[in-house]
């Protein structure tokens, strides 16, 4: 299924979520490009910088990426080689296009247990149990006092010092902010996987990459120079 034919059959629902998405991407987009402006018009024109501007643009770029994997898993637009499945059977296509998608499942998962076990001791939560897969939960060293290095904190998120920091005040942003973006955007990811897999499996969808880019793109452009 294509990409528009699977954006056009979204519900109202779908559609405001991707809305909200989108705009969520641009965002962090327009923001590190002001941000990374900003500090090169302050060095270059007046010999100052915003001293945690690298930081935060870091820090966006994390959210972006993260974010922008889920969204692409979501509308099939990631790439991928495709050589080995075009000269297969369509049987032994399928088979091979539901293997991936299973092992992307799993690896999505081991990404999401990894995720949270790195971010829950700098929010004072427990990590999980188990080498792979969860199997409890365990007490690990609370990090909730970790800063950044630079980045500000906002007078209000101060009502967070009570409930992270036993009361103390940060002088920088905590870590477990920044850090959030790694459980939010792996249990995304797992959960685009598993809705492309549910979708591979009703024969929606055809495979977790898009396929011919190039010949697509081709032939976009034919047509639009045909137009004008």
């Amino acid at each position: 299924m294509s990409k528009e034919t699977h954006t056009s059959t979204r519900s109202p629902l779908g559609r405001f979520i991707d809305q909200i998405e989108e705009t969520l991407i641009a965002t962090l987009l327009g923001f590190m490009t002001l941000i990374t402006f900003i500090n090169v018009v302050l060095r270059y024109g007046f010999g100052d910088s915003l001293i945690w501007g690298l930081e935060l643009v870091l820090i966006l770029f994390a959210w972006l990426v993260l974010l922008g994997i889920s969204y692409g898993f979501k509308h099939t637009t990631h790439l991928g080689v495709d050589a080995l499945l075009n000269i297969v059977p369509s049987r032994g296509r399928r088979i091979m296009v539901l293997l991936s998608a299973v092992a992307c499942v799993i690896y999505a998962a081991l990404l999401m247990k990894g995720a949270w076990d790195y971010w829950a001791p700098f929010a004072g939560f427990d990590a999980t149990s188990g080498r792979w897969f969860p199997t409890g939960f365990e007490n690990s060293r609370d990090q909730a006092w970790y800063e950044t290095e630079q980045v500000p904190m906002l007078s209000w998120l101060r009502w967070m010092e009570d409930v992270f920091n036993q009361g103390e005040a940060y002088d920088k942003m905590p870590r477990f902010i920044p850090y959030f973006v790694l459980p939010f955007g792996s249990a995304l990811i797992l959960l685009r996987v598993v809705q492309a897999t549910i979708r591979i499996v009703t024969g929606q969808q055809d495979s977790l990459i898009v396929s011919h880019e190039a010949e697509d793109a081709v032939e976009e452009a034919a047509a639009l120079s045909e137009e004008k």
